[in-house]
C-alpha cells in the first residue's frame, strides 16, 4: 500500500504542479511527500521532476513513467469495482471539451448521465486550447477532426458533421448575402485562432470542384462561443461547426448561407491516449454520449 501511495502522490503531484497540493489532497506531511518521491526515483533509478524552488515539472522520464501509472491505478480502480459486483461505476473522469459545444450542448448531458451514475466523479476542462493527453490530467477529449498523432485513440461519435456558413438575418439585412465563396472576400467575416494558428482560409466543396477564400474581417478569437455569440449578434460571417450553429438556426437567430456549397468535414471524435485508459466508466460515457449525438440533426445536405 505504500507503493500505491507512492504513485497516486507521483500522478497528483505531476497534474497540479505542487508537492505541496497534492500532499494536501493525500494528507500527507511534507517530509513524507518528499520522501515518498525519492523512495519512487531510487527504485526507478530515475528523476522524475526537476524541481525549483517555484516551479515542478517533469523530465522526459517523468512523462513517460506517468502513462503507466495512469494505467496502473486505473487498473486498480477497475479491479476493486469488479470486486463490488454491483455494476455501479466509481472514481474520476476527467475530460476536455470544446468551448462552444462543450456549454451549450455536452454539459447537460453530462447532468444526466451523473444522474445516473451518482458515484461518479467529473472534472471538466472548457477549452478549443488543444489538450495535450498524454502530459495534462485528461481521461478524453471531445475534438472535431482527426487527431494530428496517428497514436492517439479516436472513438467516433458523429461522423457525418461539417462545417456550414451562417450570419444573422441583421447582419444579411444590411451587408447582403453572398452568392458563391468568393464573395467573402467583401464580407466581414468572424475569424477563429486555434494553437496560434488563424483559420482565414475558408474551403468549400461544390458540384463542379473545390472553392478556397481567404477571408478577412474586425473579430479574431480562440474562443469558439465568442465567434457564434458575434455572428448570432449580426458583426458578421462565422464559418462553424453545425453542432455549434443548428440550435441557432432552427431558432431562426442564424440562416445557413452558401446552400449548394459543402462546407469541411468536422467528424466529431472523443480523443484517448491509450485503449488501456479505456476503463468501464470511460466506455459507459462513450456509448451514452454515442446516443446523445445520434438524436441531433445532421447537417444540411448540399444540393
Amino acid at each position: 500500500m505504500k507503493a500505491l501511495m507512492e504513485l497516486e502522490f507521483f500522478v497528483r503531484a505531476a497534474d497540479s504542479g505542487s508537492f505541496s497540493a497534492a500532499a494536501r489532497s493525500l494528507d500527507l506531511s511534507p517530509a513524507a511527500a518528499s520522501a515518498a518521491i525519492k523512495r519512487l526515483e531510487a527504485e526507478l533509478q530515475a528523476r522524475l521532476f526537476v524541481r525549483s524552488t517555484r516551479s515542478l515539472r517533469l523530465t522526459p522520464d517523468g512523462e513517460r513513467f506517468l502513462q503507466h501509472c495512469r494505467v496502473a491505478l486505473q487498473a486498480l480502480a477497475d479491479g476493486e469495482q469488479a470486486l463490488r459486483g454491483d455494476g455501479s461505476l466509481r472514481g474520476s473522469l476527467q475530460l476536455s471539451l470544446p468551448s462552444d459545444l462543450g456549454r451549450h450542448t455536452v454539459l447537460p448531458w453530462l447532468d444526466a448521465f451523473l444522474a445516473t451514475h451518482p458515484a461518479l466523479r467529473l472534472r471538466v476542462q472548457l477549452s478549443d486550447r488543444l489538450a495535450d493527453v498524454y502530459r495534462e490530467p485528461v481521461d478524453l477529449a471531445l475534438r472535431y477532426g482527426a487527431p494530428a498523432d496517428s497514436a492517439l485513440i479516436a472513438l467516433p461519435l458523429l461522423p457525418q458533421n461539417r462545417r456550414v456558413l451562417c450570419a444573422a438575418p441583421a447582419y444579411l439585412a444590411r451587408a447582403g448575402r453572398p452568392a458563391q465563396p468568393q464573395d467573402l472576400r467583401r464580407h466581414n467575416c468572424l475569424r477563429f485562432l486555434l494553437s496560434d494558428e488563424l483559420h482565414a482560409r475558408w474551403r468549400f466543396h461544390g458540384v463542379h470542384g473545390d472553392s478556397v477564400v481567404t477571408v478577412d474581417g474586425d473579430r479574431v478569437s480562440d474562443d469558439g462561443e465568442a465567434v457564434r455569440r458575434w455572428a448570432v449578434a449580426g458583426h458578421g460571417i462565422a464559418y462553424k461547426s453545425w453542432l455549434d450553429a443548428c440550435a441557432d438556426v432552427q431558432a431562426g437567430r442564424l440562416e445557413l448561407l452558401l446552400p449548394q456549397w459543402r462546407g469541411e468535414s468536422a467528424p466529431l471524435n472523443l480523443i484517448c491516449a491509450d485503449r488501456r485508459l479505456l476503463s468501464p466508466a470511460v466506455q459507459a460515457l462513450r456509448e451514452f454520449l454515442a446516443v446523445r449525438c445520434a438524436e441531433l440533426p445532421l447537417p444540411p445536405d448540399a444540393a
